[in-house]
């Protein structure tokens, strides 16, 4: 019996990348895990992996961007289950590196969209269905940037920022209760998302 044992998590970002080594890890350790992401074969590999070590996994090919499925994914979690135990929030855009003054408006809203929007929209579906757990955590995945800006950074460390910001507000709401609200930086790692879209 895995230390995650009839855990019910979302992990965003699942298809490659740290989303997906960590989506595996929790089905490893008995967690139910929804696994998020744009990429369908990257998905289906992950949904083999974890059937191999009898893993327990639902995928969800869409968007996170996409409001109104992240609304339905929160009903159909509160049908099959009454309750979420655990929130991975890692799917994310890297946008243009360039100066401020010369990053076109439709990359800036998709950097903000993905990075802090979407996570807004998980909590906003999410709430209900944490306070519904005897102990859930929340986990938003943020940047050393944060700390320690750069020039020609584009929208990505401003986004991470808000993001920062969302998650000090929500675990300042979820103090007296059962939710736990933590932001991971990862350090710099190897990955294949090296361009403008978002992982997953």
């Amino acid at each position: 019996m895995g230390i995650l044992e009839g855990r019910v998590i979302v992990v965003t970002g699942a298809s490659r990348g740290i989303g997906y080594f960590a989506a595996l890890e929790m089905a490893r350790e008995g967690a139910h895990v929804y696994a998020v992401a744009r990429t369908v074969g990257g998905l289906e590999e992950l949904d083999d992996a974890a059937k191999d070590m009898e893993g327990a996994m639902t995928l969800v090919p869409m968007s996170v961007t996409d409001y109104e499925a992240i609304d339905r994914l929160g009903g159909e979690i509160f049908k099959r289950w009454g309750r979420l135990d655990g929130f991975f929030g890692n799917a994310a855009a890297l946008g243009d590196l360039s100066p401020m003054g010369h990053i076109s408006p439709k990359s800036f809203e998709n950097v903000m969209a993905v990075n802090i929007t979407a996570n807004w929209r998980f909590i906003r579906s999410f709430d209900v269905l944490f306070k519904a757990s005897p102990s859930a955590r929340v986990l938003l995945m943020s940047a050393g940037i944060t700390r320690n800006y750069k020039p020609f950074a584009g929208a990505y460390p401003v986004s991470k920022a808000a993001l920062e910001a969302l998650a000090y507000t929500y675990a300042a709401e979820c103090k007296n209760g059962n939710i736990k609200v933590n932001i991971y930086d990862p350090g710099i790692v190897r990955t294949t998302n090296a361009g403008k879209g978002h992982a997953g």
